[in-house]
């Protein structure tokens, strides 16, 4: 069998020459390998002009899209910042409405008039406000913040003004118009007053001019368009003050009349804006230029805003990127073409290129990631600041305490670095005592620096529930507890005015219904206002006094200071009432609503020590704070 197999090999070897690979002469492999380059150059050639061909429909598609992108991204970005400075003015004209020196002025009190004008002057410059207004029922302007100017509203009618008839009907009413006087164009806030004892009974109405001005100089230095229009496509702001109060469509002739009879746009034609759509693309008449734009609806009921974002830019860039691209193609073809023994160079060329659009697109890529993750984090600011608004008053309270915080910082930080020291000398005495050898007294060393270290923990523990961030709970609270808490946080200071702290009646089984955090920032309240008024007082003294009668408990904070002025004492817990040159007058309004939060109440009473005094009256509870 292998004798055989042998054989067979052998004389299939015989004839192996006849069945080889025909070898090609070197003739015909360089004939062949040139029409293969010529094809080649040809088929490149041939997708050269189809590329050319579809070239421009390609760039316009990408221009378009790239300029949607950014036209979106800035709407989104404007609207944020229209939405923010909305939200900024709506809770003036609320707060105003239940401001007993409105209702004075709107109930014919003597004087009540001028003196508001003051105030809303003080007010609209502290606010940024336009100009701050008080119409009674018929309209008439009875005080104003701009009563020093020669355009002052005092005395001037809006009762033809529709957000003056819609605020008296619904309590409520935002319209934007050119003002009647100034005639600068604005958005006007207006809230119902009513009477404190009968709300039915409505007194008037209180407005607040807002314009714009700044929002639209931000706008104009970004590129683009930026306009807000109503539900009637009028314009009412714009980074171009040409196009203010132009229209994006015709209006019917009855809608044109109609808005002019009110007035609301002054004498402006309302004409139609030379804007013309073409598929997704707006081109503007005068110039020619094209526009993509986004459209958002804004947080205004019947608002919309626009973003016209230019084309040419975009067109200009993916016709760059086309003309390399092209240029490319064409230099590859042509070495393809013209020169073989460049194919490596070649090669490496296109890598080179390769790498370079990778980076490039990876470069960009991380630009646009920045920009959008700055985008996301400024609309969560702005959503978290609309939830601000939304619960004003306990903000207000909780940066009250923080305020608070900051004032006596200064003596925790003294509290905390004196038994700091002492922990200090303490084990530097044991260490020498272990090393005499007296470790009896070594021990009562360290000893000590337990107490010490339990009283820094004491007072940081005090320090941190008073400022944690936490939504109030009502229980029971001690009102020594709260007492002590509040002597604690203010220890430095009391020590360093010289004060003497007087507490009569604080038994620890006493407790309130309420919150033991904002108890104590109502007690703090009281102190530091006792302490700073009793600056030139020699021997200062602060009295503490708890009286518990049935369901009721009284808390009396008095001292011997110079008292309350005659002139603020009936206005001191209104919101910017204070006697001291540097107090905001915040202070005794927030301890009052939290008071009011507990179902008590907070006044001024006469003090047993010459001084002020104030009267804390709470819900007695006969369940003991654990």
């Amino acid at each position: 069998m292998g004798a055989r197999f042998q054989t067979d090999m052998g004389a299939m070897s015989d004839f192996s020459p006849a069945f080889a690979t025909p070898r090609l002469s070197s003739g015909v492999k360089d004939k062949l390998v040139s029409h293969g380059r010529f094809a080649i150059g040809a088929a490149i050639i041939a997708l050269m002009l189809l590329v050319a061909i579809g070239s421009r429909k390609l760039s316009d598609e990408l221009a378009a899209a790239d300029a949607r992108h950014a036209a979106g991204q800035t709407a989104q970005t404007h609207n944020s910042l229209l939405s923010s400075e909305l939200q900024k003015y709506r809770l003036l004209p609320l707060v105003l409405a239940d401001d007993p020196e409105v209702r004075d002025s709107l109930s014919g009190v003597a004087d009540a008039s001028r003196q508001l004008d003051v105030k809303l002057e003080l007010l609209a410059n502290r606010t940024d406000t336009a100009v701050i207004y008080v119409l009674d029922p018929q309209g008439r302007a009875v005080a104003a913040s701009n009563w020093r100017l020669p355009t002052s509203f005092v005395g001037h009618r809006y009762d033809f003004r529709a957000y003056f008839t819609t605020a008296l009907k619904t309590g409520h009413a935002e319209q934007f118009a050119q003002g009647a006087v100034s005639h600068r164009p604005g958005l006007f806030l207006a809230q119902r007053v009513v009477s404190r004892l009968d709300r039915n009974i409505v007194l008037g109405v209180v407005v607040a001019k807002v314009e714009f001005g700044q929002l639209e100089r931000t706008w104009r230095h970004q590129p683009g368009i930026t306009l807000v229009t109503d539900d009637h496509g009028v314009v009412l702001l714009t980074s171009e003050s040409d196009w203010r109060f132009r229209t994006l469509r015709p209006i019917s002739d009855g809608m044109l009349a109609r808005l002019r009879g009110s007035v609301q746009f002054g004498d402006s034609p309302l004409s139609p804006l030379p804007l013309h759509e073409t598929g997704r693309v707006n081109r503007l008449d005068n110039d020619g230029q094209r526009f993509v734009t986004a459209r958002i609806t804004t947080s205004n009921p019947g608002w919309s805003l626009l973003h016209l974002e230019p084309l040419k830019p975009f067109e200009d860039a993916v016709a760059s990127r086309l003309r390399e691209g092209l240029l490319a193609v064409g230099l590859v073809a042509l070495l393809i073409a013209g020169q073989a023994f460049r194919r490596r160079e070649r090669e490496r060329l296109r890598r080179d290129n390769q790498r370079l659009l990778e980076h490039e697109v990876t470069r960009r890529t991380a630009e646009l990631s920045a920009a959008n993750e700055k985008l996301r984090i400024e609309t969560k600011e702005r959503a978290n600041a609309d939830a601000r608004l939304r619960t004003a008053s306990d903000d207000l309270a909780r940066a009250n305490r923080l305020g608070i915080i900051g004032q006596i910082t200064t003596g925790v930080a003294h509290e905390i670095n004196q038994p700091v020291a002492a922990i200090r000398t303490f084990a530097e005495n044991a260490v020498r005592l272990f090393e005499r050898g007296d470790a009896e007294q070594g021990l009562r060393n360290l000893d000590t620096i337990v107490d010490l270290t339990g009283r820094i923990g004491q007072i940081t523990q005090e320090l941190r529930s008073f400022a944690q961030i936490s939504a109030p709970t009502l229980g029971p609270v001690s009102i020594a507890a709260s007492i002590d808490g509040a002597c604690l946080l203010l220890a430095d200071r009391i020590r360093t005015s010289g004060t003497t702290l007087k507490t009569v009646g604080a038994d620890p089984e006493l407790a309130i219904a309420g919150d033991r955090i904002r108890l104590e920032q109502i007690l703090i309240n009281l102190m530091q206002n006792a302490i700073d008024a009793m600056r030139a007082t020699p021997s200062p003294v602060i009295a503490i006094t708890v009286v518990a009668k049935g369901d009721n408990v009284t808390i009396s904070v008095a001292d011997n200071g110079p008292g309350i002025a005659s002139d603020i004492a009936p206005r001191l817990f209104t919101p910017l009432v204070t006697g001291r040159p540097q107090g905001l007058g915040l202070g005794l309004g927030i301890a009052r609503n939290i008071a009011h939060s507990f179902g008590g109440d907070l006044d001024l009473a006469p003090s047993s020590l010459g001084g002020a005094a104030f009267l804390l009256t709470l819900k007695r509870s006969h369940v003991r704070d654990a």
